[in-house]
């Protein structure tokens, strides 16, 4: 019989890449060396062996946010766990300490003691002036796979979900990049590179993006991590005082103002009393 030879196909010539091409291959390659994979442990105990030992639980992501190699994640990547590892993009993996957590804002604090060349501090940018259709880039490790890079847009501003400790998280940035699970707490990027939110929770039925991701701005990010260094929590502000509900004050034709019902024991508002008493 005729033989023929397997050649391969003549490979067509492209010219090169487009703008917006360009910029998504810069936003990934400057922002991925910042970006880090987090494995949590569980303690666990062998049905063979006496010995205790920390086996993987979940996977979330995280990035650097300092030369000191402090590490913002989500709170909820870690909640229950009884330690952390960190995976650079390098693929080095490092033993993670807790530095603080703020659970009414999904937010927490890891820190690694590793080289100072391996660390890259995420730019930071700021939130209270993005506008809705401008071009977001969230990078995480979805399902523990190594790192993504997905785009898409500000869809919505000032959105509401609730946090693990039920309490509401208000101004969240929604957007339609796809944030499926094990990107919780990557970074979300402006088309400059810089930080401005923390992807935090996406809402789907199946888990799987569907559309509709949330990330904590970054102006309230910078806000509440640099006292999760400092202090290692962040205490809100409290007056210590319980007030009428709207209906009491209405009902009674009370002057407008706040009708002061209760005062909390040992707190500010009780202190106050004390010296005007």
């Amino acid at each position: 019989g005729v033989q023929t030879c397997a050649l391969p196909i003549s490979v067509s010539p492209r010219g090169p890449l487009d703008a917006d091409e360009r910029a998504n291959i810069a936003v990934f390659h400057n922002a991925s060396p910042s970006t880090v994979h987090i494995t949590t442990l569980e303690t666990q105990r062998s049905f063979f062996s006496p010995d205790v030992m920390q086996v993987p639980r979940g996977t979330g992501t995280g990035f650097f946010w300092d030369e000191r190699g402090h590490i913002v994640t989500n709170f909820h990547v870690l909640e229950g766990a009884s330690g952390a590892r960190v995976t650079l993009s390098d693929q080095s993996e490092w033993k993670a300490s807790l530095v603080g957590v703020f659970p009414d804002r999904d937010l927490a604090v890891l820190k690694i003691e590793v080289p100072r060349e391996k660390i890259r501090p995420i730019p930071i940018g700021t939130s209270r002036d993005l506008q809705v259709g401008q071009r977001v880039y969230a990078i995480g490790n979805p399902f523990g796979l190594g790192q993504t890079l997905t785009t898409g847009i500000v869809s919505a501003l000032n959105r509401e979900i609730q946090s693990a400790t039920q309490r509401t998280i208000r101004g969240l940035i929604q957007t339609d990049a796809a944030i499926n699970p094990g990107n919780s707490g990557g970074p979300l990027l402006d088309s400059a590179g810089r930080l401005i939110g923390v992807n935090t929770a996406i809402y789907s039925p199946s888990g799987a993006s569907a559309g509709i991701g949330f990330a904590i701005p970054v102006d309230e990010v910078n806000r509440v991590v640099p006292r999760l260094i400092r202090d290692g929590k962040f205490t809100r502000p409290t007056l210590g005082i319980t007030s009428a509900p709207p209906q009491l004050h209405a009902a009674l034709g009370l002057p407008k103002g706040l009708a002061v019902v209760g005062v909390v024991r040992g707190s500010p508002a009780e202190r106050s009393e004390e010296h005007t008493s």
